[in-house]
């Protein structure tokens, strides 16, 4: 007898708060009732930082106001075995991967930070255009990541999409801990204050253009990083082929153990997410290899 697949549960939040970070970055506080049904993830005994969510949209080439008169119903949290029978594969919601920069559990909220970049994506134009009380879905959260308070050293680094977990990883830091953390952002505007332990030394690297594999300066910089010996805790995520080359240089050239490192793609220069995450199972979206 085969295993009958897990259902994935699908939580429904609101729009509760809209805050501009920096000129390419906005924060979202969603918040509502749904918040008592989210499992939210642990690493060992402490809370993980990189918990990240599938936030569902409608595809911009569905007519919502015709599926809906023809009894489509696309209220949050979508039916999706429903809408399987009903609507073309390429008319169904499709799903963008965020990280929960934080949780605020006494206000029952979470807060997601959404890099926007004009009319151009799903995910950040909805952010920009979102009002209080808009609702937005998501499964998960997933994560298998946090720092480790016996860890000598910590590399944390990425560009702006993983600045929201390098920021929640610091936040849940001891005073003591030391390492580095690198974030690569177009420019000095889109720098945020976090809160940095005192033994972390944080480096802002600014392109000053829009990412590109020309104007990228990630890599480059931790090449020429030192890492000490010892116990080495790394947390790296970012574009997919600037993370094949860093996992290549810290193992090969740093003497990491690869299977010891928090490091994986979070999106591909040139690809949407639906490229992207159809790529991962291809020799294309492998980091390795």
């Amino acid at each position: 007898m085969s295993k009958s697949k897990k259902t994935r549960v699908q939580h429904v939040l609101t729009v509760q708060d809209v805050t501009q970070l920096s000129p390419h970055m906005i924060r979202l506080v969603l918040g509502g009732p749904g918040f008592a049904a989210i499992e939210f993830k642990s690493v060992g005994e402490s809370p993980a930082t990189d918990q990240y969510i599938k936030l569902l949209f409608l595809p911009q080439n569905l007519d919502a106001d015709a599926a809906a008169a023809q009894g489509v119903d696309l209220r949050r949290p979508y039916d999706m075995e429903a809408l399987r029978e009903q609507l073309s594969t390429e008319q169904m919601p499709v799903t963008r991967t965020y990280t929960i920069r934080h949780v605020d559990h006494a206000r029952e909220q979470i807060w997601v930070d959404f890099v926007v970049h004009g009319d151009v994506g799903r995910a950040g134009v909805w952010a920009k255009q979102a009002r209080l009380g808009d609702e937005i879905s998501f499964f998960g959260p997933g994560s298998g990541y946090a720092p480790r308070a016996e860890a000598q050293w910590h590399l944390l680094a990425g560009d702006e999409a993983a600045l929201p977990a390098i920021a929640s990883a610091l936040e849940s830091m001891p005073e003591d801990a030391r390492g580095v953390a690198v974030v690569e952002v177009r420019d000095a505007t889109e720098r945020q204050p976090l809160d940095v332990p005192a033994g972390m030394d944080l480096i802002w690297l600014h392109r000053e253009a829009e990412f590109s594999p020309e104007t990228t300066m990630l890599a480059e910089y931790l090449e020429q990083l030192s890492v000490p010996e010892g116990d080495v805790q790394v947390f790296v995520h970012g574009e997919r082929a600037q993370m094949k080359r860093i996992r290549r240089m810290l193992v090969d050239q740093k003497g990491l153990d690869r299977k010891a490192m928090s490091l994986s793609a979070y999106w591909a220069h040139g690809r949407i997410e639906d490229q992207f995450q159809a790529e991962k199972r291809t020799p294309v979206g492998q980091l390795e290899g």
